[in-house]
């Protein structure tokens, strides 16, 4: 099942090549699945956090004790202050500027990073925006640029897809390995006839239309199964409360199910009387890089909630 539609905008600018200026907006293609797992303290489950510790020592660091430094030569670092970094950050233009056109076949796909949808940025894009998909659609091109986000200059490409564009960032040259030394096949191996027919048979056999939703991470899934069944049979363990965060036992049972489901609905305001006052619910997208976080602790808590929460009188049925 594919992750939800993001609405999310992290990024505002333009589309530029020539003199057309089309404004767009970016929002996540991608969403992060894989399972995240907390580091608990085995006797007393109290959180453990990353520490920047010394490894020499074992002692923790202050942050105006840490320096960074780039690794010139085995155990030979130059430091560089956050001045000369940033310094040497490039400008944020705000623009995507496309500096060339080129055939979409041309570019390997290991040189593939992150995609980005790309939406016009209100109006005024629409027909330039529209005109551009287009373009790129009859003539079997994509746009080779250079944009920047968050302080990060990127090389990219601008694919048309459907309706829309995608902006696939990728890898710089100097990124991707080079093939030499690979045990790859050379001219000395050759496949007769017939053994290619058969290869093609059973390709021909086995072909079908693109359909990811009968792919699955199994192992994830696995995972799941596990957790929940763990949960269900009873093993549940609450974490302890860090000092000075220890709230007051309240002797109302609230279904904090319902108060996440209702927070997410931009609703946190109508929480129940006894419950503490949730801040106001920020504005997130479906599928952004933190939702699998957000959505792994709503079911922690409301697991945790009807581990340790006292059951709620039944009303019988008439």
């Amino acid at each position: 099942m594919p992750a939800p539609t993001s609405s999310r905008t992290l990024w505002k600018g333009a589309i530029s090549f020539g003199l057309v200026h089309i404004p767009v907006t970016l929002h996540s293609a991608t969403a992060e699945s894989r399972m995240k797992f907390n580091l608990l303290d085995k006797s007393s489950m109290t959180p453990v956090g990353n520490r920047q510790v010394n490894k020499s020592t074992g002692e923790a660091m202050q942050r105006e004790e840490i320096v960074k430094g780039f690794e010139v030569e085995k155990d030979q670092f130059v430091v560089l202050t956050p001045d000369e970094i940033k310094a040497a950050m490039p400008h944020s233009t705000q623009t995507i500027d496309i500096e060339a056109f080129v055939d979409r076949e041309q570019i390997p796909s290991v040189y593939f990073n992150k995609p980005y949808y790309v939406s016009p940025g209100g109006k005024g894009g629409q027909k330039p925006f529209a005109l551009l998909r287009e373009t790129l659609e009859r003539t079997g091109k994509v746009g080779i640029a250079k944009v920047v986000i968050s302080t990060k200059q990127h090389l990219a490409m601008l694919v048309p897809q459907g309706k829309g564009l995608v902006l696939n960032l990728l890898r710089w040259a100097d990124e991707v390995r080079d093939t030499a030394g690979l045990a790859w096949p050379g001219d000395d191996v050759k496949v007769s006839a017939a053994e290619l027919k058969m290869a093609e048979q059973l390709v021909a056999a086995m072909a079908g239309d693109w359909q990811p939703d009968l792919f699955h991470d199994e192992f994830r899934e696995k995972l799941m199964a596990l957790v929940e069944q763990k949960a269900e049979e009873g093993g549940l363990r609450s974490v302890a409360p860090l000092p000075g965060e220890e709230e007051p036992a309240s002797a109302e049972v609230i279904d904090l199910t319902e108060l996440l489901r209702r927070s997410l609905k931009g609703n946190g305001a109508a929480a129940a009387p006894a419950a503490k006052k949730s801040p106001p619910a920020r504005e997130t997208a479906a599928n952004d890089e933190a939702a699998p976080v957000r959505k792994a602790a709503a079911r922690k808590s409301s697991s945790t909630a009807r581990a340790t929460a006292k059951p709620a009188t039944r009303r019988k049925s008439g």
